[in-house]
């Protein structure tokens, strides 16, 4: 019996509005940094001027509204109740794509590229390039349900999405991810050839190929430094959530200031945003998806796909079989983890596509949302 597809609309209850409020004011902060920069984390008059932002002036009613313009559902995978927007495009021969987000994204991260990919022509572009979008929530994330047992990791995650495409009617599909949501996809492809007829990756896990230890270029040697800087400097919040998701749940569940700056001093980290988050998104926008952590209480369970997939979900890329159908790559100069082509031909024997860009960094869809839409469909005309 195949299971109901429910249509969903995000509707905060105003007891939590005034619970986030009534948290908000009696924010107990902590002294302020011994140096000038963000190196030793979110600045406390930052923080400061968010959190009083969040108090006096953002509608949430308003945000809600402009997510609810989009169709959304719920439907119950292996017993999680996955929510989903699901745009159809006006376009007949579109392709159905599936979208998958990271942490610590959302489905807010979507909002700009929904309708460009959807209804291109309205766009300024062609309807051979249409898409039915699919954006699911990862389980433990937004407004799907929590796992209660152990077991939702990428694999089983995409094997879920694998199961959720065809309930909507979309037996040939592709699909497209960054962060988590890149291992999704990449699962996807591995688990699920029949039907999956290609990726897009924007955060490709394509390691340094030690054959070429001894003739890197000038970009995989960047690469390489950008990942030494990040095991050193920037994944505290890794070990942390892969090893103790529920210690450090309690603080950002009680505390609103505390989930904020636990996610917003990574969009400092990895947007390429000059040295200041605002510069590439609006203080709007960072809300919105924050606010798609606290209104559910999502801190244990979204930190939780870390404890579920590393190291025992085989997240180790070196132990991964090949990916057989067709990948495309977008590289995004601020990415956490880059590759280069040939690294990536070593990881995917189907690279159809493979782009470096001059601009934009890990939150691709969200930072730079007309240059991500132009790289998803330059990369499945090669497999259209």
């Amino acid at each position: 019996m195949s299971q109901p597809i429910e249509s969903f609309r995000i509707a905060a209850t105003d007891d939590q509005l005034e619970d986030l409020k009534r948290r908000l004011r009696a924010t107990r902060w902590p002294e302020h940094e011994c140096v000038d920069d963000w190196s030793q984390g979110l600045p406390l008059a930052y923080a400061q001027e968010v959190a009083s932002y969040w108090l006096e002036k953002y509608n949430w009613r308003t945000r809600e509204a402009l997510l609810n313009r989009f169709p959304q559902f719920k439907t119950e995978i292996d017993g999680l109740r996955i929510h989903f927007v699901h745009v159809r495009s006006p376009h007949t021969d579109a392709m159905p794509l599936v979208l998958t987000h990271g942490w610590p994204g959302s489905i807010v991260e979507f909002q700009k590229v929904i309708e460009p990919l959807t209804n291109p022509t309205a766009h300024g572009g062609n309807a051979a390039d249409a898409f039915h979008v699919v954006c699911p929530s990862l389980p433990g994330y937004g407004f799907s349900d929590k796992p209660s047992r152990p077991g939702w990791n990428v694999q089983h995650i995409a094997q879920a999405w694998s199961e959720l495409m065809p309930r909507l009617g979309y037996k040939r599909y592709v699909a497209q991810g960054g962060d988590w949501g890149a291992l999704v996809t990449t699962f996807i492809g591995l688990l699920d050839p029949a039907n999956c007829i290609g990726i897009h990756l924007n955060m490709p896990i394509a390691p340094p190929d030690p054959d070429t230890r001894d003739s890197m270029t000038e970009k995989e040697k960047s690469a390489v430094e950008g990942m030494q800087y990040y095991n050193e400097w920037d994944s505290g919040y890794s070990k942390e959530q892969s090893t103790r998701p529920q210690t450090v749940a309690y603080g950002l569940t009680d505390s609103p200031v505390g989930q904020l700056t636990w996610i917003l001093e990574k969009f400092w980290s990895w947007t390429d945003c000059n040295g200041h988050p605002e510069n590439v998104l609006t203080r709007d926008e960072l809300l919105d998806n924050v606010m798609l952590y606290w209104l559910p209480g999502n801190a244990a369970s979204s930190a939780r796909l870390y404890w579920e997939s590393f190291p025992r979900a085989g997240a180790d890329t070196a132990a991964f079989p090949p990916v057989t159908v067709p990948v495309g790559c977008s590289i995004f100069p601020k990415e956490i983890f880059r590759t280069s082509k040939r690294w990536a031909e070593k990881r995917f024997s189907k690279l159809v596509y493979f782009n470096e860009l001059d601009k934009g960094g890990h939150f691709a869809a969200f930072e730079q949302p007309e240059t991500f839409v132009r790289e998803v469909r330059a990369c499945f005309r090669q497999i259209r």
